[in-house]
């Protein structure tokens, strides 16, 4: 299927792995010129210039500044920008709320909320001048399921999803759609990394971080097709809803869960 990337500009935040990291080598595989941020270019995202031509900019985008300089390259190098995926976010597994003092929360809404916001309003006057411009956020199922472990990440997300539907509203008039994911749990160094979730949920239920990813967390979190998601799903239905196909959704969140959300 074409999905009518060739030649297009995608700008893609958080690419150095996981899920951010998928959805840059998808775009570049369709034809799309990725530029793609990384707090440092990793080995991966040098793969995907050697192979497609990508470039990373390494950039904080949880500074002010930081998204301008981003979106600034792509206009720079390419002369434009067509597609903008927010995926950058963290989380850091929480004992408790009264643990969060001030300071991680403000991290925590730099890198999943306001990432988002400040390099949204970077790239809109570009995508206003495009043929038909793209946003999709990745936010989280934990905007809608908050957990305790993560109540400053969940409270961001839905941040993020109600950023979602507030684009959408004054933009889709002028032709640019934003739509959001939210994903439950991914495969990715979020999860699986030393000290990820993978361990935090390994230690709570005295097994290794491999049987918690593979089998405790789709049984405790009622994941219906009995695994967790994969990266490159992710990544498939963000070029779904970039490309012309899905020229008519907008204001949209999907949720890519495995079955785990099971309200309406």
């Amino acid at each position: 299927m074409d999905l009518q990337f060739k030649d297009d500009v995608a700008v893609v935040t958080g690419a150095s792995k996981g899920i951010g990291f998928a959805i840059a080598d998808a775009f570049a595989r369709e034809g799309a010129h990725v530029v793609a941020d990384s707090r440092s270019i990793t080995p991966e995202l040098e793969g995907l210039h050697e192979k497609y031509g990508a470039t990373a900019v390494p950039v904080d985008l949880s500074i002010a500044d930081g998204p301008d300089g981003l979106v600034q390259q792509a206009v720079d190098q390419y002369g434009r920008v067509d597609i903008l995926v927010n995926t950058l976010g963290t989380a850091t597994p929480r004992a408790s709320f009264l643990d969060i003092d001030d300071a991680e929360w403000q991290r925590i809404f730099n890198m999943n909320l306001f990432s988002a916001v400040r390099t949204s309003r970077a790239a809109l006057p570009h995508l206003l001048d495009a043929d038909g411009g793209s946003i999709v956020n990745i936010s989280s199922i934990n905007a809608r399921l908050p957990f305790p472990m993560v109540v400053d990440y969940s409270a961001a997300k839905a941040g993020l999803t109600s950023l979602t539907k507030s684009l959408s509203e004054e933009f889709a008039p002028q032709g640019v759609r934003v739509n959001a994911i939210a994903p439950g749990p991914v495969r990715t160094p979020f999860w699986t990394a030393p000290g990820g979730f993978a361990d935090a949920t390994a230690a709570q239920g005295g097994t290794t971080a491999q049987e918690a990813i593979d089998v405790v967390v789709p049984q405790s979190m009622g994941i219906s097709t009995g695994r967790v998601t994969e990266a490159h799903e992710v990544a498939d239905l963000v070029l779904f809803l970039a490309s012309p196909l899905a020229g008519n959704i907008t204001g949209a969140e999907f949720t890519i869960d495995g079955g785990q959300v099971k309200t309406l």
